[in-house]
């Protein structure tokens, strides 16, 4: 019983981890744009750098968010039935996306920062093109959380109906 649930609870899974961490790329991206675009406007190199390297710290979690994803859903839907391989389904292809653009917002950000050591002066197509992959990566990441969300909380499915989670198929 209770003995047990504490027990596990000293423990994090690849679920709990998933949880735990899918919520910083999308609210983080939210915060680096703003950063970003607040650094553009202020004409702030500091502000700037700082957002460039929050690209880069952001991308690496998402690695983990996407690596923990996969274990979840081996975890929690062993035998998913039809309809629930169609949620998982999307929500990889929609994370997929997501992470193409937040790898290629780290390697802009990564060279930007790279090309900008010497002089600490960020190179103006690196600001304005992470500026633009944030953007498009905010909408990828925001996708994919609305995606994630319709697995584990059916009330915010378009038919608002409940489906079995394991099915024995």
């Amino acid at each position: 019983g209770s003995e047990m649930c504490i027990r596990d609870s000293r423990f994090m899974d690849w679920v709990h981890l998933h949880l735990a961490l899918n919520h910083l790329p999308v609210v983080g991206i939210l915060f680096v744009f703003g950063l970003l675009l607040l650094g553009i406007c202020r004409g702030s190199e500091e502000l700037k750098r700082l957002s460039l390297q929050l690209c880069v710290a952001l991308f690496v979690i998402g690695m983990g968010v996407k690596f923990s994803g996969e274990q979840s859903a081996e975890k929690l839907f062993p035998n998913p039935n039809a309809e629930m391989k169609a949620f998982i389904r999307s929500h990889e292809n929609s994370a997929d996306q997501a992470v193409t653009g937040s790898f290629l917002l780290f390697v802009l950000a990564g060279i930007g920062l790279f090309r900008s050591r010497r002089t600490r002066i960020l190179p103006v197509w690196a600001t304005v093109g992470c500026s633009v992959l944030c953007l498009l990566t905010l909408i990828l990441l925001g996708r994919t959380a609305n995606f994630g969300g319709q697995i584990a909380h059916p009330e915010i499915r378009e038919s608002g109906d409940s489906i079995a989670t394991v099915s024995d198929e």
